[in-house]
This record gives C-alpha cells, sequence and structure tokens, in this order.
C-alpha cells in the first residue's frame, strides 16, 4: 500500500479515480486501487469511455447483442456507459457502506449536449437515477446557467448530484446556493437529508492552462512570474468560499435537520505543463472534507512521489487573495477567463459526446 496515499487519505482528502473501462472492472483493477492505492470513488466522462470502447474485447458480447436488436446508437451509449456504472458501484459498495454514504460513489454524466437545457437535464438526471439505480450513484450536471435549477430540482428529489464544470468563484457560491435550495425543498417534502450527497467539481488544471497563455502574450517580467499560480490560488478561494457557507445560519440548519456538506471536489487535477511537478494539484490541494478526483497516471506519480505536508489550502487564503490581485494587476480578466474556460468547456464535453456515439456507431457494424 502506498503510504503516501494513506497519509493524504488520513488528511481528510478522499481520493477517488478519473477513470472507468469494463476491462479494469473485468480484470479486478478497481478492486486493487480500493485495496493499495485507496481510491474510494470513481468519476467518468464521454472521452473515457470512448476510449475504454476502443481498446480491447471486453464490450463485445454487448455490442453484438445491442446489434443484433437493432436498437439505436443513443440507447446502446446507454445501455453500455450504465453497465460500467452498476459495476463499479457494486464494487464499490463496501467503501459506501464502510464510510456511512459519504464516499464509495460513483458518476455519470448527463447528455452534455444539454447544458443549455433546464427541464431536459432534470429530465435526463432521472432517467439515469432510475436506470442504474444504485444508491451510491452521482449524476453530474454541468454548473451552467440553466444547470443551476436543474441541480436544485434534482437534489429536492432526492437525487444525489455531482456539479461539474465548475470555474468560477462566483458560479461556484451561485452552486451551493443551487444545492441549499434543494436540500431546502427536499426537507419540505419529508425526504430524508442524510441519503441526499453532493460534490462539486472545481476544475482546477485548465484554469492555469488559459492563464498561462494569456500571461504569456502580456510577457512582462511581472505577469510570467504568475505562471503556474492561478489554479491554485482559485482553488484555495473556492474551499475559502465553502467554509464561509458551512458557517452560516442557513447550513446549520440543514445540518441540524441530518443534511451533510456538500465536499469540494478537485477536479482537472493531471497537469498539463510539464514544467509544473505532476503532482502540483494534489500536493497544494490537501485539506479535510474535500475530494480529488485523479486520472491514473497522476494517481501514481502521488503515490509515488507525492508531498503530503499538512494542510496546504487553509493557512494560504491571504496568499491566494493576494495571487489573484496580482494577475488582474499584470492585466488577467479573470471574468473573460473563467467565461472562456466555461463555454470551451461545455464544446469539449459536447465533442466527446459526439465521440462516444461515433465510436459505438463503428463498434456496432464491427460486432
Amino acid at each position: 500500500m502506498s503510504e503516501i496515499l494513506k497519509k493524504l487519505s488520513g488528511q481528510g482528502v478522499s481520493i477517488w479515480l478519473d477513470d472507468i473501462s469494463r476491462e479494469r472492472l473485468r480484470t479486478g483493477n478497481l478492486e486493487s486501487l480500493i485495496r493499495d492505492k485507496q481510491v474510494v470513488g470513481v468519476t467518468s466522462n464521454p472521452t473515457i469511455f470512448a476510449s475504454a470502447l476502443s481498446k480491447g474485447d471486453a464490450y463485445q458480447t454487448q455490442l453484438h447483442d445491442l446489434k443484433v436488436r437493432g436498437v439505436d446508437v443513443e440507447e446502446a451509449v446507454r445501455a453500455i456507459t450504465t453497465y460500467d456504472i452498476r459495476w463499479a458501484a457494486d464494487v464499490l459498495r463496501p467503501v459506501y457502506d464502510a464510510t456511512g454514504g459519504v464516499d464509495g460513489r460513483v458518476s455519470i454524466e448527463v447528455d452534455p449536449r444539454l447544458a443549455r437545457e433546464t427541464e431536459k437535464t432534470v429530465a435526463e438526471a432521472r432517467a439515469l437515477w432510475w436506470l442504474v439505480d444504485r444508491p451510491n450513484l452521482f449524476i453530474k450536471i454541468p454548473a451552467t446557467v440553466e444547470g443551476l435549477p436543474a441541480i436544485t430540482q434534482a437534489i429536492s428529489e432526492g437525487i444525489s448530484v455531482n456539479v461539474t464544470l465548475i470555474f468560477s468563484l462566483e458560479r461556484y457560491r451561485a452552486v451551493m446556493d443551487a444545492w441549499l435550495t434543494g436540500l431546502e425543498q427536499a426537507r419540505e417534502k419529508g425526504l430524508d437529508l442524510s441519503g441526499i450527497e453532493s460534490v462539486a467539481s472545481f476544475f482546477v488544471s485548465r484554469v492555469d492552462t488559459e492563464i498561462d497563455k494569456r500571461l504569456d502574450k502580456i510577457g512582462t517580467p511581472e505577469a510570467l512570474a504568475l505562471k503556474g499560480k492561478a489554479a491554485v490560488a482559485n482553488a484555495r478561494l473556492a474551499f475559502a468560499a465553502f467554509e464561509e457557507v458551512v458557517a452560516s445560519p442557513r447550513w446549520q440548519a440543514l445540518a441540524g435537520a441530518g443534511a451533510r456538506p456538500q465536499r469540494p471536489l478537485w477536479a482537472s487535477t493531471g497537469t498539463k505543463n510539464p514544467d509544473y511537478p505532476d503532482t502540483l494539484y494534489v500536493d497544494d490541494l490537501v485539506t479535510s472534507g474535500t475530494v480529488n478526483t485523479m486520472p491514473e497516471k497522476t494517481l501514481g506519480a502521488a503515490a509515488d512521489h507525492g508531498r503530503i505536508d499538512g494542510d496546504t489550502i487553509r493557512p494560504f487564503y491571504e496568499q491566494a487573495w493576494n495571487t489573484m490581485a496580482a494577475l488582474k494587476e499584470a492585466g488577467i480578466d479573470y471574468d473573460d477567463v473563467v467565461t472562456s474556460l466555461e463555454e470551451d468547456g461545455v464544446e469539449k464535453f459536447e465533442a466527446s459526446w459526439s465521440e462516444l456515439l461515433s465510436t459505438v456507431t463503428a463498434e456496432l457494424k464491427k460486432a
């Protein structure tokens, strides 16, 4: 067992794997990661599924049966992905039971083409919740303006939600408001709040990628000295915002009714810039009550040479604010950055979904 990852877990960080495949499930690889690498959750996305489908033969029997039945590609995608999600949820069920439902979770996202359509997102969330039918499921809903009321509605119906595609502090506060409103509505309906979990996926590395590009264009020594600092500062301030909300009377009333916090989840934690340490977004975002979902490459790097030196968030709020102020002074328009990242994120999610549909179409023809 990795002592470094054990230490990270001991700091109160839940380690989730940002990957899933039937081969990983079939070979027992996920069980070994749970046993040896402290993995207590799984996240998925269309790109991950497309990659899994294009490798090996794990899906061939199901693809053949779907082809024989004449199932259309959209239904085939749902049949394939929910099969894997159910399997992963069952593998993680002992973790779910041992942690009282906090961890042992598996996430599947709504069709990203619906990111700007509230009603369809809610309908899709309901359908996936029913189709997977596992208590340790998270439905991923994007934090677009249109996604916010969908988050509220899903949570009000007792559906556990992983809010994805969060980049800005302002939007994150809106996400927490949507979550609280959903819990308040669930309480009014008499639902058991202790069974409604949520995480808020705050994207990390993409922030550095976008801001570093702009800093390079500015090109001043002051600007270049700020490269690689924005993403961690942004995430640390997100956690500060989370702490404000859970200290509020509004949250305390819900907690008193059995509700549990919507944990911040650090997503997009693989470093894109090879000049940066490959464990940057693990080492510098350690504090209790958080989740870090890692690609396997990042998980392996953290297990091998991660630097876990206590809390690296709470003691650094002032430094984070200073970094954001310096970025503004250097000429970085934060609002424009996060707007661009959200728009680009939605486009990438849609492209990933198209890639998945194309992959399944091709595989059905070969089956």
